[in-house]
């Protein structure tokens, strides 16, 4: 062999080295990304097998988070948002009927009081739906003697807000 083709077969050796490697690096990098996603991963992430469920359940979390943030008109938005997605949803009317009694209600107070049917009628609504990831759980005030959904352990309770704002406990876990 000459030097010339010595030295193309040490570009070719090296280069197919250097892109192995750079492989290799990739793949190696892509693993910690995916680590990396499942720890940034919320862990109170819900989902449904029915997508359209899920959607609701997402329009009550909204709902509730905005009445414990005592924010009168996130609340009626959120509870507009709740009623429309239950359109169509199997066993939906009824939890659709007391969302309505939410987003009409004039106070705060009143929007309170109105969550709590919404709240034993989603409860209904969510465990005969399937989860294909989390948990949900049932939380429950007996100041107020009501229940409400949660993603999260920590209770954040809704017919109170700041005032009394872990008051309650884990009444049961939705898996």
């Amino acid at each position: 062999m000459n030097i010339n083709t010595k030295m193309i077969m040490l570009i070719l050796v090296l280069g197919s080295w250097g892109a192995s490697a750079q492989h290799d690096h990739a793949k190696d990098g892509g693993h910690d990304r995916m680590k990396m996603d499942q720890k940034n991963m919320d862990a109170s992430m819900v989902m449904f097998k029915d997508a359209q469920l899920g959607k609701v359940y997402e329009n009550y979390i909204s709902l509730k988070d905005a009445l414990v943030a005592s924010n009168k008109e996130d609340a009626m938005k959120a509870a507009t948002e709740l009623q429309k997605s239950l359109t169509g949803v199997k066993g939906g009317e009824i939890v659709a009927y007391e969302a309505a009694k939410v987003a009409v209600a004039d106070n705060l107070e009143d929007q309170r009081t109105a969550f709590s049917g919404l709240s034993d009628m989603m409860a209904m609504l969510v465990k005969d739906g399937k989860l294909s990831m989390g948990m949900i759980y049932l939380d429950y005030c007996p100041m107020v003697n009501a229940s409400w959904l949660s993603n999260d352990k920590e209770i954040k309770n809704p017919y109170y807000g700041d005032k009394m704002l872990t008051c309650g406990s884990v009444k049961e876990m939705i898996h």
